[in-house]
């Protein structure tokens, strides 16, 4: 592998959806993804088959997961298990690391 080593700013960005910008970086099991998110954008209910851990690093997030709701600040993980039906808001500007395996192929 040549991209031992990298940094999250080179990588270029891409809207996921809109007011979600996302940087990632895949190796062939998982999935990191640093999102930007605009205050006031939406994530719309979804599920898939990928495992997600998503921590909040900047801002406040309003996360549902199979039903539960909690404002995520700082610091604030969240485990999103295979298949669960999730959804959020950003209530501020957010700045949040996501981790998926296996790979995102649809983010490749």
């Amino acid at each position: 592998m040549n991209d031992l080593f990298q940094k999250f700013e080179t990588v270029p960005a891409r809207e996921i959806i809109p007011g979600f910008d996302a940087h990632l970086i895949h190796t062939d099991k998982q999935t990191l993804s640093l999102v930007k998110t605009k205050a006031g954008s939406h994530l719309p209910q979804h599920h898939h088959f990928h495992e997600q851990i998503s921590m909040v690093m900047e801002g406040e997030f309003e996360m549902t997961v199979e039903g539960q709701t909690k404002v995520c600040g700082k610091g604030d993980v969240v485990v999103i298990p295979s298949n669960a039906v999730h959804s959020g808001r950003s209530l501020t500007d957010c700045i949040i690391l996501d981790t998926f395996t296996p790979v995102r192929e649809d983010y490749q």
